[in-house]
């Protein structure tokens, strides 16, 4: 019987690292595959479609949300954003498992319209290590770096909405983490439901 894949939802505060975890699963698992959202936004410059992002028109992407082909999506700075859901329940039904990294608010989406996910939640050590990560990227002003932190310290109270939380103070450790819940989660009772009843009919 073929094993279904799982959908990792991955959010956490900018500077957490959660975008280095889900490249170095990537790298590390040929089983896994990032998420492409779509969006209404023009592409920039080297930007590939289907890998950077799906690029729709603003009626395209009215019509799948109509057709309700997104696990989350929303409004920003004048341009959609969203999750495409057939193209994953396509890979998970092939038994890839797929990582969407997204925001809280596109993460609590999901909960409601795929509670099947395994949801991760990933945060710094410190709030000054926070700061340290942020700063180091000399791309930030100062009042950039502030309000970062202020988002950063309000997005921790949504850390109990998440199946697991992981402290990234050290990212060979963090990935091994993520490796250890993906085992587990591949074996909880109701993953293996079909299984059972396969075993009981023969």
């Amino acid at each position: 019987m073929k094993k279904k894949g799982l959908a990792i939802v991955i959010s956490g505060p900018s500077g957490a690292g959660k975008g280095t975890i889900c490249k170095e699963l990537v790298k590390r698992n040929k089983n896994i595959s990032i998420s492409v959202s779509a969006t209404t936004r023009k592409p920039r410059k080297n930007e590939v479609e289907g890998k950077n992002y799906y690029f729709y028109s603003e009626e395209e992407f009215n019509e799948k949300i109509k057709e309700n082909d997104f696990l989350e999506y929303a409004k920003v700075y004048g341009n959609y954003y969203g999750t495409p859901k057939s193209k994953v329940i396509d890979e998970i039904e092939n038994g890839k498992d797929v990582i969407l990294e997204i925001d809280i608010q596109g993460a609590l989406q999901i909960k409601e319209s795929y509670p099947k996910g395994v949801f991760i939640f990933v945060m710094p050590p410190s709030m000054e290590e926070l700061r340290n990560r942020i700063t180091s990227r000399g791309t930030d002003s100062r009042e950039v770096i502030l309000e970062r932190m202020e988002c950063a310290y309000h997005e921790l109270n949504y850390a109990f909405k998440y199946d697991y939380v992981i402290i990234n103070d050290d990212l060979d450790e963090a990935v091994k983490i993520v490796d250890s819940i993906l085992i587990a989660e591949n074996h909880r009772a109701i993953r293996k439901k079909d299984i059972i009843e396969k075993i009981k009919e023969e």
